[in-house]
């Protein structure tokens, strides 16, 4: 099955690329989450705009990804949540979360969907996320989970 990646898929591609995929893979997994769309001979107009929007977003340089990925790995950031008295997290940490925290502590405005967590958080503590800059650079940002006073 030929689809249009309409977000980044870890392992698969970036917006914008035509990838061929297994059906099922492609019909009950990337299309029905908005992953993906199926490729037509009138989407590849789509696949230029896809493009032109993931330019505009995406660090333009090598050196400005690697400069970023100093700072965001520098500091640790501090995630205030609130909390049970045995330490569980009412909800969980999410992408969305992370990439504020960043932003509020001061560093790089991080897109959400450039985020990876490497395990569910769902308890306080210390974790790494992942949050792909360039698709050479890779920064791991130290997160700090603590209890909401």
């Amino acid at each position: 099955m030929k689809l249009i990646l309409t977000q980044e898929v870890t392992g698969l591609g970036t917006p914008g690329d035509v990838v061929e995929v297994k059906d099922g893979y492609g019909r009950n997994y990337l299309v029905p989450r908005g992953l993906a769309t199926a490729w037509t001979r009138g989407g590849e107009k789509q696949v230029s705009s896809i493009r032109k929007a993931r330019v505009s977003r995406e660090i333009e340089t090598l050196e400005e990804a690697q400069r970023i990925r100093q700072s965001l790995e520098s500091k640790p950031v501090r995630l205030e949540v609130r909390a049970g008295t045995s330490g569980r997290l009412f909800g969980a940490i999410t992408p969305s979360d992370v990439a504020s925290a960043i932003a509020s502590a001061g560093g790089q405005q991080v897109d959400r969907r450039k985020v990876e967590l490497t395990q569910p958080i769902k308890t306080l503590g210390e974790y790494v996320a992942h949050v792909r800059l360039h698709p050479e650079v890779q920064a791991k940002v130290a997160l700090k989970v603590v209890a909401a006073s």
